[in-house]
């Protein structure tokens, strides 16, 4: 009896570990693309994050509709995503791409769900650059089906802390955000203070009434994960509003 119990607990425990280990499942939804000339989809998104190449995320950056967008809390997130289900439109093999939310695609009710009214909820739709459509599809194609998955964000350095706003009010925009890419918490604190939550303004722009001007400053981000990472002193007591500094990466 006790090898059978035994037998049985590590069956669970390695489907446990199994299904977390597993990607998520494939999801499904359209897709279609913008033209730019640059490669990148959009040069200011919802999500706030300005040039998408000094981003670093150019051309594989994608507009949600509000189903995925989820009010902005989901940009920085990743996701696979690969067509399917249309001989003519999809590329063979059914290569897959990794796009990062960077914008938000808005409703148009005046337009079919069918037709230019893809990001009508509640669908699933990506907007997607056309140099990173045409790695999935063929580019004459107006829209096709896809599936999709979320994946954790491969990113190159450490998270960057973007500061802007004057005496009276301070924002920090957060990017480059790898394992989730979603942050759903920030925390700062200066020298003279302790540490202080962050509210979201929009997109991945956390903002603070607190006057931290003349201090270094130290953030603490939180995942959608629920994983916390602290970079201390991140930004010298001289930092200027403008300015990007780099921290710590999951």
């Amino acid at each position: 009896m006790g090898a059978l119990k035994a037998m049985l607990l590590y069956l669970i425990i390695h489907q446990t570990w199994k299904i977390t280990a597993d990607d998520e499942e494939w999801k499904s939804a359209t897709a279609t693309y913008v033209k730019e000339t640059n490669g990148s989809i959009v040069v200011e998104g919802a999500c706030g994050y300005a040039d998408l190449h000094k981003a670093t995320y150019g051309k594989y950056s994608a507009g949600l509709s509000s189903m995925l967008f989820n009010r902005g809390s989901t940009c920085g997130a990743c996701f696979e995503v690969r067509c399917v289900d249309h001989i003519l439109w999809c590329l063979q093999g059914s290569p897959s791409v990794i796009l990062t939310a960077t914008d938000f695609c808005p409703p148009n009710y005046g337009l079919s769900a069918d037709y230019g009214g893809w990001c009508n909820f509640p669908k699933e739709h990506f907007e997607m650059s056309e140099a990173a459509f045409t790695e999935i599809a063929e580019k004459k194609a107006d829209i096709v089906p896809v599936q999709h998955r979320r994946v954790k964000c491969e990113r190159r350095g450490g998270l960057r802390f973007t500061v802007s706003g004057n005496f009276h009010f301070y924002q920090v925009l957060i990017s480059n955000v790898g394992l989730d890419g979603e942050v759903i918490a920030v925390k700062v604190k200066g020298s003279k203070t302790a540490w202080i939550p962050m509210a979201r303004n929009w997109g991945q722009n956390w903002q603070s009434n607190v006057n931290l001007i003349g201090q270094p400053l130290s953030f603490e981000v939180t995942t959608s994960s629920r994983k916390t990472l602290t970079s201390y002193n991140v930004a010298p007591a001289n930092w200027q509003f403008g300015q990007t500094f780099e921290g710590k990466q999951f």
